[in-house]
């Protein structure tokens, strides 16, 4: 990834948001936006700050991803103007003057005080919208318009289209990451803590907490039935069984989002985990334009529940076991989601550009979209496969409970679960798997 190839492809980008931003303030009425960072917090009691995270409205049109007090102003039309915050101040590092391949598509201010913005702003801000998350910052400074839906709506649903810098930048945030995925499984196979498998993650990445996209998930053994385990623990455990990592990285403000399984011996899990990872590949091939993602769901029911059988740990073909609603035990979650500027990017769950919800089905609520696949998604694939003490507790509780052969469950809950998670571009022809042509 050279900045020379950013450079090339990020005209087109602005212009895509100009275009979209037309549209969107056509449909409001509004003569322009005005986007804000964001702003620190500071911890309750406390005289230190939360860590920032920029407001992905902003992020969208340019890489400041850690400056608060920043703010846009954009039209569709004009060159945008970016309000850029450099302070005098010798307690904190001060941002440089940005010089990157960016700047020459954005009119810069300089603001030293970041109660002095509203000097930079429209003065009539009455056909202005506010957006951003500071609605006291926004009443203040006199906006009468913030986050309308309708604006929202629009740019939300149009965010899953990724252009070719867009794309660009997530091909780099996956070699990132799979950069740290590598010297996680080596540290997880030289005997390592849960805790020291992240800090081996995050030397190879480069990457400091703030800067990762989410938290990493990084469990031995059982903790993999966990689904969103944050809690490393330090300790060793008294064995190595398995490891399961769902960790990702950013570049320029776009994430990865990647999960991989490992058994320390071969044995039956192992197998388990390629029969796994078979499934992710062919649910991959799937991804089409036309199909509905919702669809890939479902069919990843069908995979597992014969993975369920093909195991021993259900008594039923696969077909009796979806009947009998089996399946969600085992496999709880979605099978993914878009992918961008957030991790779960924005937009999976409407019909279109008007914010009509499309919800997913009642016996699926957690699938976070349900769109139609088109050329230029992005999307993650991770099924998985789990032994959760409290879904199994419920589940022996039920009729069903005599299709389970308990005894192979015991076999496998010491290893927690599996899930195997790759970042896909759909393009009109074919699918571009960013994770595998990476190497992981």
């Amino acid at each position: 990834m050279t900045e020379q190839s950013l450079a090339s492809a990020y005209p087109a980008h602005i212009e895509y948001l100009q275009q979209v931003t037309r549209e969107a303030l056509s449909r409001e009425g509004i003569d322009g936006l005005v986007i804000h960072s964001g702003q620190l917090k500071r911890r309750f009691l406390d005289d230190n700050n939360y860590s920032f995270a920029t407001n992905p409205l902003f992020k969208a049109w340019l890489p400041v991803v850690d400056n608060p007090n920043c703010w846009l102003i954009v039209d569709g039309s004009s060159k945008p103007t970016l309000i850029f915050y450099q302070p005098v101040d010798f307690w904190h590092k001060v941002p440089k003057a940005p010089e990157a391949f960016w700047c020459e598509h954005f009119d810069i201010q300089f603001l030293s005080k970041a109660d002095a913005v509203e000097k930079y702003l429209p003065y009539d801000k009455k056909n202005y919208a506010y957006m951003g998350e500071y609605i006291e910052v926004a009443g203040a400074l006199g906006f009468e318009l913030v986050n309308p839906d309708r604006v929202l709506h629009y740019l939300h649903y149009h965010r899953a289209y990724k252009t070719q810098y867009e794309l660009a930048c997530m091909r780099e945030a996956n070699r990132i990451a799979v950069d740290g995925h590598k010297a996680a499984e080596n540290a997880f196979r030289e005997g390592k803590s849960e805790f020291d498998i992240h800090l081996a993650y995050m030397q190879a990445t480069r990457h400091t907490d703030s800067e990762l996209p989410y938290s990493n998930i990084i469990t031995l053994n059982e903790n993999a039935a966990i689904l969103h385990n944050t809690v490393m623990e330090k300790a060793l455990p008294e064995a190595h069984r398995s490891f399961l990592i769902d960790a990702g990285a950013s570049f320029n403000g776009y994430a990865a989002d990647i999960t991989r399984t490992y058994a320390k011996e071969q044995n039956r899990f192992a197998d388990m985990i390629a029969a796994m990872d078979k499934v992710t590949l062919e649910l991959v091939d799937e991804l089409k334009p036309g199909v509905d993602y919702a669809e890939i769901h479902l069919s990843a029911h069908r995979k597992i529940a014969a993975l369920l059988s093909e195991f021993g740990i259900v008594n039923l073909s696969a077909e009796d076991m979806l009947q009998e609603g089996i399946v969600k035990t085992f496999f709880p979650h979605g099978i993914g989601h878009f992918l961008g500027l957030q991790v779960h990017d924005v937009g999976g769950l409407v019909a279109d550009d008007h914010g009509t919800p499309k919800p997913s089905v009642e016996e699926h609520p957690f699938l976070r979209c349900t769109r139609t696949i088109e050329a230029n998604q992005v999307f993650t694939i991770e099924p998985g496969l789990y032994f959760i003490d409290s879904l199994l507790q419920d589940l022996k509780s039920t009729p069903q409970s005599k299709f389970i052969n308990w005894d192979q469950v015991d076999v496998f809950r010491p290893f927690g679960g599996i899930r195997i998670e790759d970042n896909v571009i759909v393009h009109r022809d074919k699918n571009e798997n960013m994770t595998r042509d990476l190497g992981l």
